[in-house]
């Protein structure tokens, strides 16, 4: 799915031109480093950052919406010889629930693509597929690969909330994510497609993302 909600650079960028916000400490989640991956080896000096997300997310397939609680993301970015570089770190999603799908649970996972410097035409880009659980479907059922790409959410501007160390608040929406027919789910795997409406082309399916975002030097 076009999802994942992926400042970056860009987010930074207009975000830090704004007058910062307010936000008790109490109100912000508690952000994890340890997924941070280090600067390749002929990386520019002082130029890396790893940025780390914590989003709460809901997708929205066909008209069935899908609750998809806490995304933890990490990715590392910077300059080797002179030009901008990014390097993936993890994706964290727990299993949630599927509504309409007794007893069926659906996490994402990275899909192998990323891509976090933003530009005029979209916010950020991560490929990811969805595992479907349940006791009745085979071990390799999923959904994917899906390409999401997000764009600024006018609900949900950019909003600094600290300078030190920096702390950024926004959302994401992708309105032309496509979402493919499930693989590998065995003999139920039609029912969990007709469940769903899958497959579900571009225009049928939304994501939205509310995304925090901090900041720490390499």
């Amino acid at each position: 799915m076009k999802i994942l909600a992926l400042a970056a650079t860009g987010v930074a960028a207009a975000a830090l031109a704004l007058t910062p916000g307010t936000a008790a400490a109490d109100e912000l989640p508690t952000f994890d480093f340890t997924g941070c991956p280090a600067p390749p080896p002929a990386a520019d000096p002082g130029t890396w950052r790893c940025e780390a997300f914590v989003s709460q997310g809901k997708l929205t397939i066909d008209g069935h919406e899908i609750p998809l609680g806490e995304m933890r993301l990490t990715f590392s970015e910077g300059k080797v010889d002179g030009q901008y570089a990014q390097v993936f770190g993890s994706l964290r999603h727990a299993p949630v629930r599927v509504p309409g799908l007794a007893g069926t649970t659906l996490q994402l996972r990275y899909g192998g693509h990323s891509d976090f410097q933003s530009n005029d035409e979209r916010r950020g880009e991560l490929d990811v597929y969805a595992v479907l659980r349940h006791p009745l479907l085979r071990g390799d059922c999923r959904i994917g690969v899906l390409h999401t790409v997000v764009h600024d959410d006018p609900a949900i501007p950019p909003t600094v909330l600290s300078k030190n160390p920096t702390t950024v608040h926004f959302g994401v929406v992708d309105p032309d994510l496509a979402v493919p027919a499930t693989t590998g789910c065995g003999p139920l795997g039609k029912l969990v497609d007709r469940k769903l409406g899958l497959p579900s082309p571009s225009g049928e399916n939304t994501f939205h993302q509310e995304t925090y975002v901090q900041y720490k030097p390499l």
